[in-house]
């Protein structure tokens, strides 16, 4: 009778605190893989990095090392997935979990995650209402207090590692450096309206993830300056000019599709104001999480999908800061207003570092690349990063469908010259396909095309 009686107190007591009874392993394991969790991670980073106007080349590096957390944390729980070490320049060994323990792995990625996320943004606050109800989501799913805490500090050992191999990439010793104008005829110089100064001059000394030095892939050098009247320099600031006065409709749309400017200065009479927006990295992986959705791809091949493309992205950042400060090459808004039309504006603001090669056509071809490895050639989707920003949605067929039109989107802006771009292409498809051919871990995944 004692023992009735204690058996329903402690059911009453049960139901009353609300507890759910612990699933098993397999069952909220299965739960916790869903990519759905790992999606919602990435897309709070991007919305932080928005937050604190990151440039494209930080906003890369940032992606890199998160998903870099998420990747190695998972991969003890994901058969066919290998670890990194070795692979990424100077990477060494993750921490591994204790033996015999029972861990939620999907979980631990997700820790990893956010953890070095939290870390290398400012507005680390950002995350902490985030995860309250992102965790509670495990909760639900029946995995258990220990399994929870013991998986979360894993993936907290995980992302400290990552971090330690972070501080060493020379991030550091590139802050505060004050890149200077050398008013040489042809040369980069600030550009209105706010005549900022260089944006990461140098950028070239970051570590590379995958190529071998910054000038792996080094483009042959830009079309002479000469602004003579039929030179090669001239037709092409011609074209620049021309095209900004005749713009289509379309190409007006393309143009602020693909804009990604981070930091826009808005100048009304004396009142100016910044607007904030994606970068041309946050783009990209947002294009990886549509087409990860669309292909209904696990848990492991959407991290996978984040984390080489975002390595896709930080080299095709960094091969391309490598030309920028080599070349110097002035931009089209200087030379149309020096030598055309003093009053001509571009269509997009002219970004603050120099013109050659495209730092679109670069990252975009490197990510398509990768993408296209991953998930197939000519596969058709609707891109609607742009649609919160009001820039509507636009389709491709393909994953170099859309890096082409992003590469051309900037000479419609009026900010590049043709050959930044047709260049720039051919330097990030070089870099995409290193990307792939160094780190891909599952072969039987990687798409024919």
């Amino acid at each position: 009778m004692k023992s009735m009686l204690w058996l329903l107190v402690a059911a009453s007591l049960w139901s009353i605190s609300g507890c759910q009874p612990n699933a098993k392993p397999e069952e909220y394991n299965a739960k916790a893989a869903n990519p759905e969790l790992y999606h919602r991670c990435v897309k709070q980073l991007t919305d932080v990095i928005i937050h604190d106007i990151f440039s494209p080349p930080v906003a890369s590096r940032i992606y890199s090392y998160a998903n870099l957390a998420g990747y190695e944390a998972m991969i003890p729980g994901m058969a066919g997935y290998e670890s990194l070490a070795g692979k990424v320049k100077r990477f060494t060994a993750s921490p591994k979990p204790e033996a015999g323990q029972e861990y939620c792995f999907p979980l631990a990625s997700t820790s990893a995650f956010l953890t070095v996320s939290r870390t290398l943004t400012f507005s680390g606050d950002m995350f902490d209402e985030y995860e309250k109800t992102f965790y509670e989501e495990y909760k639900q799913m029946g995995v258990p207090e220990e399994v929870m805490e013991r998986s979360k500090a894993y993936g907290e050992s995980v992302a400290k590692h990552i971090l330690d191999f972070a501080s060493k990439d020379s991030y550091k010793q590139t802050r505060g450096f004050k890149y200077t104008v050398t008013n040489k005829e042809g040369t980069w110089v600030p550009t209105p309206p706010s005549y900022m100064d260089a944006a990461e001059p140098q950028w070239m000394k970051i570590r590379c993830w995958v190529m071998d030095t910054c000038s792996q892939f080094m483009p042959p050098p830009p079309i002479p300056y000469n602004v003579v009247k039929n030179s090669k320099f001239f037709k092409q600031t011609e074209e620049v000019y021309t095209i900004g006065n005749t713009m289509t409709p379309e190409q007006k749309h393309i143009a602020y599709f693909w804009d990604d400017n981070a930091f826009v200065m808005n100048v009304a009479g004396h009142v100016s104001y910044a607007s904030k927006k994606m970068t041309p990295g946050g783009h990209w992986l947002h294009i990886a999480a549509t087409i990860a959705r669309m292909k209904k791809a696990d848990f492991a091949h959407s991290v996978e999908a984040y984390t080489l493309t975002s390595f896709a992205l930080s080299d095709g950042f960094i091969s391309c800061w490598d030309e920028k400060y080599r070349s110097n090459r002035i931009r089209p808004e200087t030379v149309i207003n020096k030598y055309i039309d003093p009053k001509w504006q571009p269509f997009l603001q002219t970004p603050a570092f120099p013109e050659y090669t495209s730092g679109h056509s670069v990252v975009s071809a490197a990510a398509a690349e990768t993408l296209t490895a991953l998930f197939g050639d000519n596969v058709a989707f609707v891109d609607s990063t742009e649609h919160p920003y009001g820039h509507g949605v636009r389709s491709f067929t393909s994953f170099r469908q859309a890096a082409l039109e992003a590469s051309y989107s900037r000479l419609y802006g009026g900010i590049h010259f043709r050959d930044a771009l047709e260049i720039g292409n051919q330097q990030g498809r070089q870099v995409g396909q290193l990307v792939i051919q160094r780190l891909k871990s599952k072969p039987e995944a990687v798409a024919k095309n």
